[in-house]
């Protein structure tokens, strides 16, 4: 039996787009195609994509993946044993990492220097100080946290305006996207994505494409961070999670 790109991109969480460039590099050649030339994968097809999936959740890099993988002495049983003890080595430090660079857009908040009017002003019915005390002690020694409270310490009310109205026009270009219809891997979701990130990396701290799409997981694993997407429009959490990494794969 074997399944289509879009059926396998389902059974794994991953974009279409993912499953096309890994096949374009080679990392995951589907086994069969259809005879109008479309790819079908197989079930030796899918264990190979389980195994990519897990040593991408490591960080290895595509074509260490690839060497891994491709090794002919390679026995599949220690590739899971090997993989297993690198997750549970590493399960804690990806979730605080995870966590961090996501709560790093509340972080920038924790010195925001306005009185409660001006606060109210600015964010609404957003409290900036209520999750100050949380954000320190969880996250208060990472780099994306200390170079926020730097850069945002500065920030007068109408920087803290201008900065909001920005970052809330960037989601509703996404929300908008997602109403018409607009696959999360288009070219139109990922520029957006893009602007995203880059806006991140402006106005708080160095955002990356490995933190960035360690922010879209956490917009659909943190219930705070899903609930204030699902507001703007229903489905958009798990939209700008699937945008940000598939312009991340277009940059790898």
């Amino acid at each position: 039996m074997s399944y289509s790109v879009g059926q396998v991109a389902g059974f794994a969480g991953v974009t279409v787009r993912t499953l096309h460039h890994y096949d374009e590099i080679g990392l995951l050649v589907p086994g069969e195609r259809s005879h109008a030339g479309h790819r079908r994968y197989g079930d030796h097809d899918l264990d190979r994509l389980q195994q990519i999936l897990f040593y991408r959740e490591l960080g290895f890099p595509l074509d260490e993946m690839a060497a891994l993988l491709d090794d002919p002495d390679a026995d599949p049983q220690a590739h899971l044993r090997r993989q297993h003890e690198l997750l549970t080595a590493r399960i804690g430090t990806l979730q605080k990492m995870a966590a961090a660079v996501a709560h790093a857009m509340e972080a920038r908040r924790m010195d925001v220097r306005l009185t409660p009017e001006e606060k109210f002003e600015v964010f609404g019915g957003f409290d900036p100080d209520r999750y100050a005390d949380e954000a320190a002690e969880r996250w208060g020694g990472t780099d994306a946290y200390q170079e926020s409270r730097r850069r945002t310490a500065a920030y007068t009310k109408d920087d803290w305006k201008r900065l909001t109205a920005e970052f809330d026009a960037i989601h509703r270009r996404m929300a908008e996207l997602l109403g018409q219809g607009v696959p999360a891997d288009s070219e139109a979701a990922m520029d957006v994505a893009e602007e995203h990130r880059r806006f991140i990396g402006g106005a708080y701290y160095d955002c990356t494409y490995e933190i960035h799409t360690g922010l879209g997981e956490m917009y659909v694993a943190d219930e705070r961070f899903t609930a204030t997407y699902e507001a703007i429009r229903p489905g958009l959490a798990v939209y700008m999670r699937d945008a940000m990494l598939a312009n991340a794969v277009r940059n790898v």
